[in-house]
């Protein structure tokens, strides 16, 4: 089984990446989210330029038709600059739910409108008891048991929470189902919604690597330049020994994503899974970045002065976004003690 990426997915994670580089500087986006809105509609429309809101779209509704191995890429470009939620939950999240749908006038239509990037969609799923960017999404797509729903941002309620993260807008969201907004329900909607929980994981995920990865770049450049008894402390073994073990964690939680967005792409079996395994690697790897990343910028990091708690406190935000820990460590331990796996199988003579 190949897992290599091809030169195209390679190309466009570059491409994006020095995009972001450029717009989405620390100091741009500490200014933006001081801003009652935190967002940019400037920003949005150049990020849609370069073709990223088309990413999975299907090409017959005007886009790309990548999958979820390009996102595994995408998602750590957006973690890498801590791109708010909106931009994967609209061009990732809700364009892979509604091109699940049966074909119809109204998917192609928003599909198209999600590639061109003039919408925002705002995904409310039962394991998000707030939904990100609710006030200032075109269309949300909400939960109503097993259905499906697509509610008008005109037929819902919002209410702002406040997160330790200045990059998120959490809302909580009052609305009436009702027969015109349901796209589907029963065992077609409990499949969307399961699907959309993986891919919402995956997300989160790739995000947390990217961030993971920003995090000791950042712990990096500092220990170079602070400089203790006439040396930089970049050159104590002490400190060696924890960026050390963050790049080690962030090497062995690489292949893991990469491995569940290949099985989410090609629906295989055990996609749930490994998932799960993905959002718990890449969680343990942002957490110890931030952890070492904050010792060895000797506490400074956690004030609002230092670039580093920009990173570090929206690492800790999506560590509970599409499913905490505990909700991921039961699904990978229900998969693990299934009769085919289970010690007495496993060992038996």
């Amino acid at each position: 089984m190949n897992f290599t990426f091809t030169e195209d997915q390679l190309a466009f994670r570059e491409a994006i990446s020095r995009f972001l580089m450029t717009e989405a500087a620390p100091e741009m986006l500490r200014e933006l989210w001081e801003t009652e809105a935190g967002r940019s509609p400037d920003l949005r429309g150049k990020i849609a330029e370069q073709g990223l809101t088309a990413l999975s779209v299907p090409e017959d509704c005007g886009g790309l038709g990548m999958d979820d191995v390009a996102w595994a890429l995408m998602t750590q470009e957006l973690g890498y600059y801590a791109i708010p939620d909106s931009l994967g939950d609209t061009a990732y999240i809700a364009a892979g739910l509604l091109a699940a749908l049966p074909e119809s006038e109204r998917r192609s239509q928003w599909l198209a409108r999600v590639a061109e990037g003039s919408v925002r969609v705002a995904v409310g799923h039962p394991v998000n008891p707030w939904v990100a960017d609710a006030r200032d999404a075109d269309l949300l797509l909400l939960a109503h048991g097993d259905e499906v729903h697509a509610v008008p941002r005109a037929e819902v309620d919002v209410i702002a929470n406040p997160s330790i993260d200045a990059s998120r807008r959490l809302y909580q969201v009052a609305w009436n189902p009702s027969a015109a907004t349901c796209l589907a329900g029963g065992e077609a909607g409990k499949a969307l919604w399961a699907l959309t929980l993986d891919r919402g994981a995956l997300s989160v995920a790739g995000q947390l690597a990217g961030l993971a990865q920003r995090m000791l770049d950042l712990s990096v450049d500092y220990v170079a330049q602070r400089k203790q008894f006439g040396k930089p402390i970049g050159s104590f073994q002490a400190v060696k020994h924890h960026l050390a073990d963050v790049a080690t964690r962030i090497e062995f939680a690489k292949p893991v994503l990469y491995r569940a967005a290949h099985a989410l792409a090609q629906g295989q079996g055990q996609a749930r899974v490994r998932v799960s395994h993905a959002r718990l690697a890449c969680a343990e790897a942002a957490l110890l970045a931030a952890r070492h990343g904050i010792q060895v910028h000797g506490a400074m990091g956690y004030t609002w002065e230092v670039d580093l708690q920009m990173f570090m406190k929206r690492a800790w935000a999506l560590d509970n976004a599409w499913g905490d820990r505990a909700l991921h460590k039961n699904r990978v331990e229900a998969h693990l003690l299934t009769a085919e796996l289970a010690p007495g199988h496993t060992f038996e003579d």
